[in-house]
């Protein structure tokens, strides 16, 4: 697509679709991504429109029915599949993978920071009192420590959760 094409054109879908996203019962953006795919499909089979303007208004009325007659057909489901309430066997799966992870991570930071760390995340869930005791130190840094080894386990974390959203 070539950079004058678009130039030209983005103002005028932004405005069409914007009219047209309410009766539709879509987001304007979703029906401006849909007409830009639609242009880049058309200019692969038969290249560019002769009359890109009146083009870009047939095609976001085009797009506009056809997301109504989506909506009309669409039906609810009774029960919503990804449901937190009743987690299914993905949902366990995918808890499940967190906090192996979050557990590996723990496993190689630093210092008291492992320790520390399983007994905050134990399911016995004891006490500062009790942490400190089973650590050997105070009661009164064990605040610090925790701060600590959390902005460890933070910085430890960050690549991993930054590479994962860079999926395309």
């Amino acid at each position: 697509m070539t950079p004058d094409l678009v130039a030209a054109l983005h103002p005028l879908l932004t405005a069409e679709a914007s009219a047209e996203a309410y009766a539709s019962g879509s987001e304007p953006g979703d029906l401006e991504q849909a007409v830009w795919l639609r242009l880049l499909e058309r200019l692969e089979s038969d290249g560019p429109p002769p009359d890109p303007h009146g083009w870009l208004r047939r095609a976001v009325r085009a797009e506009a029915r056809r997301t109504r007659r989506t909506t009309r057909r669409e039906r609810p489901y009774g029960v919503e599949p990804a449901d937190d309430a009743h987690p299914g066997p993905e949902q366990d799966a995918l808890t499940a993978a967190r906090y192996r992870a979050l557990r590996d991570a723990v496993r190689r930071l630093p210092g008291r920071c492992p320790r520390l760390l399983e007994a905050l995340l134990s399911p016995k869930d004891p006490t500062y009192r009790e942490i400190a005791g089973e650590l050997g130190i105070s009661q009164g840094s064990l605040g610090p420590e925790r701060s600590r080894c959390l902005g460890c386990l933070r910085r430890l974390l960050s690549p991993e959760v930054a590479s994962r959203g860079a999926r395309g």
